[in-house]
């Protein structure tokens, strides 16, 4: 059935779409199937659980790190993380950079944006991520990379409220993109859109879409 819904969701995608299999809560097995499928870009909400994973599974997946983030986590993942989607922190940033320094290595990340009106979800303002982006402490952390920006839509039918939500986000990247283009930030990435939405997210813009109960079924609460 994976293999099966991966094919379906991967035939209705244009090409300069990313499909992140959300493999949160699933087995090895299960991402395993996927793998074998041809799935390359799995994205989870807990690092544990995703370096157990990373342990588990074949070496050129790409891991995302998808939930929201706290910073003294950051270096249980840094030696292997591909993007970080969840950041909606300055300090965040920084210690991203610290940890990422001590493996030689550059992690992208993307700028999380709260577009939603659930007061639950997290995320900058437009303003906020407008004065990291400009900010000269920005300039100074080169072991990370600003790509994109990531947003979560209201859980709502109303498809005139996600529409809204997703084009305001897919404004503000490009006016961005065209006044942030640095050594350390270069925006090609806009991931918006999930299961029940992404269609919508896609026709707005979207170039990343971070999709589990399609792929994996229903989700597995722990």
């Amino acid at each position: 059935m994976i293999k099966e819904n991966l094919s379906k969701i991967k035939n209705s995608l244009p090409e300069h779409v990313t499909l992140v299999a959300v493999s949160k809560t699933k087995p090895v097995a299960d991402l395993q199937e996927a793998y074998d499928a041809g799935q390359r870009v799995f994205g989870e909400n807990k690092i544990q659980e995703m370096v157990d994973k990373y342990d588990a599974l074949p070496k050129d997946i790409k891991w995302q790190m998808i939930g929201h983030l706290q910073s003294n986590k950051v270096k249980y993942m840094a030696h292997f993380v591909d993007l970080i989607h969840g950041v909606d922190k300055f300090s965040t940033l920084k210690e991203i950079d610290k940890q990422a320094k001590k493996h030689d290595r550059v992690i992208a990340c993307l700028l999380q944006a709260k577009i939603a009106k659930e007061e639950t979800k997290f995320g900058l303002s437009f303003e906020d991520i407008a004065a990291i982006l400009s900010s000269s402490e920005l300039v100074a952390l080169e072991n990370i990379r600003i790509v994109g920006f990531m947003g979560m839509a209201t859980f709502t039918d109303n498809t005139a409220q996600l529409n809204e939500e997703f084009s305001a986000l897919k404004n503000f990247f490009d006016t961005q993109k065209l006044k942030s283009d640095t050594e350390n930030c270069h925006l090609e990435i806009l991931s918006m859109g999930m299961s029940g939405d992404y269609p919508l997210a896609i026709e707005n813009g979207s170039t990343m879409i971070r999709v589990g109960s399609a792929i994996f079924g229903s989700r597995n609460y722990n």
